[in-house]
């Protein structure tokens, strides 16, 4: 099937199944209705892929959220103990306008767009998601970006009696993950706050999450509680668990093999035992966009 770009995909599924998945995800109802709403009606964008996504159930039961447990189906069976409302983000740093802001503030104005991005896990399996969000540089430009900043931080929420997998010591909580500022300011990272034109699901990181399709999905930071303007590159939480793995930059790079396995091919979730491996695209197939970014630089080293 090719996605047509005048379409939702609500307007393109049975409704017996849109209702099913607004029941399945009732326990997002907490979010702000401002978001849930304008997510529905959201642009569509020319920067979507015109592959096929995954089914929503793919999405919502298949994925890594380690607040919530270590295995794959976790996140589902344990983050409905999240209160995603009140919600608030910290803006601070090399910034114009810090302070505490609400959701409904951070997403006030904000153009959302329905973005259909391919998703690679460095775990070299991979998905198709039907994201609504807006671009982050939106929300920077709004609190306004000093000029001594370099590199945008980011922070989970901290809150064990909520996300179980926070009791375990595997991590160094809270979670953190960091961009370049021309990173964080291209186009194609956006803030998400829903898929499938519904509230972002709380296994999937509610209410709002990064997503930055040409790297590996662990860089795409879920229940964003904190964003930080920097002048010096800030820790990442899988680089300060394992450098020798897992790098700053974290491009997907089919060339750079993760010390225990290929990149060079990826399993698509939920294409059938029989489907065999894909070839992991350089970028993830975003190179065209994103490759004058990393211009000069080795990316065998700056992995």
């Amino acid at each position: 099937m090719r996605v047509r770009k005048d379409l939702n995909w609500s307007d393109v599924t049975p409704r017996c199944d849109w209702m099913n998945r607004r029941q399945l995800i009732a326990g997002a109802a907490a979010l702000a209705a401002a978001p849930a709403a304008a997510g529905i009606e959201a642009a569509k964008s020319p920067f979507s892929t015109t592959e096929e996504p995954n089914t929503f159930k793919q999405i919502t039961t298949y994925n890594n959220f380690y607040e919530f447990g270590l295995d794959k189906g976790d996140p589902a069976r344990n983050a409905r103990l999240l209160t995603t409302d009140p919600w608030s983000i910290v803006i601070d740093g090399l910034v114009e306008k810090p302070g505490t802001y609400d959701l409904s503030d951070v997403m006030a104005g904000a153009p959302l767009e329905e973005r259909i991005y391919r998703f690679r896990c460095v775990e070299a399996w991979s998905m198709v998601i039907p994201w609504i969000g807006f671009e982050l540089s939106h929300l920077l430009n709004k609190v306004g970006v000093q000029p001594g900043a370099r590199y945008v931080a980011f922070e989970t929420l901290v809150r064990p009696d909520e996300m179980p997998g926070q009791k375990s010591a595997i991590l160094d909580w809270p979670y953190r993950e960091g961009l370049r500022l021309d990173e964080a300011m291209h186009p194609l990272t956006i803030l998400a706050t829903g898929l499938y034109g519904e509230p972002m699901p709380k296994q999937n990181g509610a209410p709002i999450r990064l997503v930055v399709p040409w790297k590996y999905g662990f860089k795409s930071i879920k229940s964003v509680v904190r964003i930080s303007l920097t002048a010096e590159q800030p820790q990442t939480t899988w680089n300060m668990e394992n450098p020798r793995e897992y790098g700053f930059y974290s491009n997907v790079n089919p060339q750079v093999d993760h010390p225990r396995w290929s990149q060079a091919s990826e399993r698509r979730v939920g294409a059938g035992i029989f489907a065999g491996r894909v070839d992991t695209q350089m970028f993830n197939g975003y190179g065209d966009q994103v490759a004058s970014l990393y211009s000069g630089q080795d990316l065998s080293k700056d992995f």
